[in-house]
């Protein structure tokens, strides 16, 4: 046996996605970090281990423009390529190759940490090591560190530290949250194990095991959908273990998942009412995915009215917008459904006095055991809103080292370089704007070789009958001119047309009604319809316009064959993918009634004059779409012709690093596992070949590019410095779309890790 000690500026507890996200973050701003993890894999609950898919706030298509961004954002990306098939291996493989390529960080797997040493009053408490053993290799570890992270899951570290935390369900009253129960309790969502099944080519039996449970004599078979040919995706609802302690009792919980699958797969092979014959089973998990277990107390604790209120904190890091997920105690036993779901109108935000203990003074946390009702829990659980937490916790861990300060000093003092340095990176915050001092490019000037001053969707794909209600957001920016839509008419008729903004500007559902029109149409092949909305209808701020096409059966509309960042299309009141018993959404929710699932990449045809993609964009400060796309786009780039755009500077500097973000859809959702499947390996908006040009002594100088880019943030670091006041970004290619698609240009003289701190 061999004891060791490892000293580093973090240390980084479980290695989920919300751990793994936390210390790549560290990492990349210059700090040495350990990320300790129990299992012989990367990825918690997402891992081959355990198969759980990752979801996050898109809500698999509920909300729009939702998928997460930062290093979450790039392990998507990078998974979609390598493993669009959703192979579990591949998964994992994607997650060690992104946490060995950090140079700054240390990964320990097989590490199980069993000790803590913490000193001082228990209402200021430190941490000042924490001890794991390596199994199979006898290793005694101690990690010591200035700051710790606590991203088990269960809240191991924090608890062993004295972190005050919570189990269980608060009283209604405590927080005036309607779906509390009346009396608290500790009653937990409960653990989930998954199974695979695949098609042979003969036939083949299957004998039950002992243990196998007669699910005929239970609610299952009733309460619940089994279909012999569904993913594990399918059975999230073998669930079971919430009215027991889910950490104490997992062997117990195990066992019983164990008996149901086995019980599910005898009565999907022997009862005779499948055609299962050649079907086996291809793997069962054998550890148990745990959805809650402590709950810590920060300065901030998340509560139902703030999510679903969509509450802008001051101090807000980070976002989420799954729905509040809850499931009945007694788990795939209950006679209810399987799942309750309340959403809000859009995504919601998360502050960082939520990722902090409010008692020990060196301890964050991310993932499902942050500082959250357990309500609001019912939402922040999900693992691409555990990882987004997990980037803030860590750049916010980071940052506490750089200053030698505690988590809490520096929300208290530094709170915008905080937020200013998440979205130097690109981390998932929404609404804030970049207002970095050492970016020049904000006080450059924007020119373009080309921008699309009008949305044009003329090709039409297939014919759409107005058997319901549907929606047509585009973004407004100015005054409306010329908004038409593509129509054709059975017979003469009246179109009942109506307008509205969507209120908050993340939000992208009909929230303020601005005008009613009602159309008269001639009988009549493909017409374009004008909608003679007033100029002014939504001001002069840039925001979503929400049309309305009431139902007709006499007319009809278009979907466009070429779809277009910034326009969408809804139907309204579209049947629910599943069943009631297992997912109850409740219809009447406006993200709920108005779908967009049927009609992902296929807008209506329509047209309208837009400033809303302008050059200037670029520099706008946001980097993900809020209130319009926030981005700028060309003309098609058609007959090999390239595009530009370029930020003159108001005067010569010695740039030494460069960052270029494209659009890379955040509206399509994609998936680490196999719920759904992309069709296409890379997102086709993002740029593919560009050059990245400086203008010295009189000509353009190609100083760094990429001829086969798929990812969304580019940084181009230089040794020696570029002395220009002009730089441009020329676009060669996309991987699919037929325009130029750039989000944002920073410039500095500096490079990101050296930037001040003070």
């Amino acid at each position: 046996m061999r004891q060791e000690t490892v000293n580093s500026h973090i240390t980084v507890i479980g290695g989920g996605l919300a751990g793994i996200s936390a210390a790549i973050a560290a990492a990349r701003l210059g700090q040495k970090v350990a990320l300790v993890h129990n299992r012989p894999v990367l990825g918690g609950n997402s891992s081959s281990e355990v198969r759980v898919w990752v979801c996050g706030a898109t809500g698999h298509g509920v909300n729009r423009y939702a998928r997460e961004t930062g290093i979450m954002g790039e392990l998507f990306i990078e998974n979609q390529y390598r493993n669009p098939e959703g192979n579990p291996y591949l998964w994992d493989v994607t997650l060690l190759d992104a946490v060995r390529a950090e140079p700054n960080l240390t990964l320990f797997l097989n590490t199980v940490v069993r000790e803590v040493e913490a000193v001082g009053e228990l209402d200021n408490r430190v941490i000042r090591s924490v001890t794991g053993w390596m199994m199979g290799s006898e290793r005694e570890i101690t990690f010591e560190s200035e700051i710790f992270l606590d991203c088990t899951g269960d809240g191991l570290i924090g608890f062993l530290a004295g972190a005050a935390y919570r189990i269980g369900r608060e009283a209604r009253h405590e927080f005036l949250e309607d779906w509390a129960p009346e009396v608290a309790d500790d009653i937990t969502l409960g653990s989930t194990l998954l199974f695979y099944t695949k098609e042979t080519e003969k036939p083949v039996r299957f004998v039950a095991p002992s243990f196998a449970k007669d699910i005929t004599t239970t609610s299952i078979p009733i309460k619940r959908v089994i279909r012999s040919g569904d993913s594990g995706c399918h059975y999230w609802w073998i669930e079971w273990g919430g009215e027991l302690d889910t950490v104490h009792e997992n062997e117990r919980i195990r066992d019983e998942l164990w008996s149901v699958i086995y019980g599910i797969w005898d009565y999907i092979k022997n009862s005779g009412e499948f055609e299962a014959d050649h079907m086996t089973l291809e793997w069962v998990g054998s550890i148990p995915g745990k959805r809650e277990y402590r709950r810590f107390l920060g300065d901030s604790i998340l509560t139902q009215n703030d999510v679903i209120a969509q509450r802008s904190f001051e101090d807000r890091v980070a976002f989420g917008g799954w729905s509040i997920d809850l499931h009945p105690p007694q788990g795939m036993y209950a006679t209810e459904s399987g799942s309750k779901h309340l959403h809000m109108d859009g995504i919601y935000h998360i502050p960082f006095g939520s990722l902090y203990s409010r008692n020990v003074s060196n301890l964050l946390f991310a993932g499902r055991n942050i500082s959250a009702t357990h309500v609001a829990f019912g939402t922040t659980r999900v693992m691409a809103t555990c990882a987004v937490m997990g980037e803030a916790a860590g750049i916010g861990a980071a940052l506490s080292v750089m200053k030698r300060i505690t988590p809490r000093e520096l929300r208290e003092r530094h709170l915008s370089e905080l937020q200013q340095t998440m979205l130097r990176t690109d981390a998932s915050i929404i609404g804030l704007r970049n207002e970095d001092v050492h970016d020049l490019a904000k006080k450059g000037v924007v020119r373009a070789s080309s921008t699309m001053k009008g949305i044009w969707l003329d090709n039409a794909a297939q014919e759409y009958r107005l058997i319901s209600d549907v929606g047509l957001l585009f973004p407004a920016d100015g005054e409306v001119e010329g908004l038409r839509i593509l129509v054709t008419a059975r017979e003469t008729t009246q179109l009942n047309i109506e307008l509205w903004d969507t209120g908050r500007d993340e939000n992208y559902v009909p929230a303020n009604h601005r005008q009613t029109l009602i159309i008269e149409v001639a009988a009549g092949e493909k017409q374009w319809l004008d909608i003679p909305a007033d100029r002014m209808l939504f001001g002069d701020k840039p925001c979503n316009g929400f049309v309305i096409v009431r139902a007709n059966e006499a007319a009809s509309l278009f979907t466009s064959e070429v779809p277009l960042t910034g326009v969408l299309a809804f139907e309204r009141g579209a049947k629910p993918v599943v069943s009631s018993d297992l997912e109850d959404h409740q219809p009447d929710q406006l993200v709920i009634e108005w779908s967009m699932r049927g009609l992902v990449r296929k807008p209506f045809c329509f047209a309208v004059e837009t400033s809303a993609y302008s050059a200037d964009k670029v520099v706008s400060g946001y980097v993900r779409p809020y209130g319009g796309p926030q981005m700028w786009v060309s003309e098609p780039l058609v007959n090999g012709r390239v595009e530009w755009v370029e930020v003159e500077l108001p005067e010569r500097a010695d740039i030494r690093e460069i960052h270029l973000t494209f659009n890379n859809d955040v509206n399509e959702d994609l998936i680490n596992l196999h719920h759904h499947e992309t069709p296409f390996l890379i997102i086709p908006e993002l740029v593919k070949a560009y050059e990245l040009q400086a203008y010295m002594d009189g000509e353009w100088v190609t100083v760094a590019g990429d001829n086969h880019n798929r990812t969304r943030k580019k940084i181009h670091r230089f040794e020696e410095p570029i002395p220009s006041n002009r730089i441009r970004v020329v676009i060669k290619e996309t991987n699919g779309s037929e325009r130029a698609e750039v989000i944002e240009i920073r410039i500095y003289e500096v490079h990101s890790i050296e930037m001040k701190t003070s």
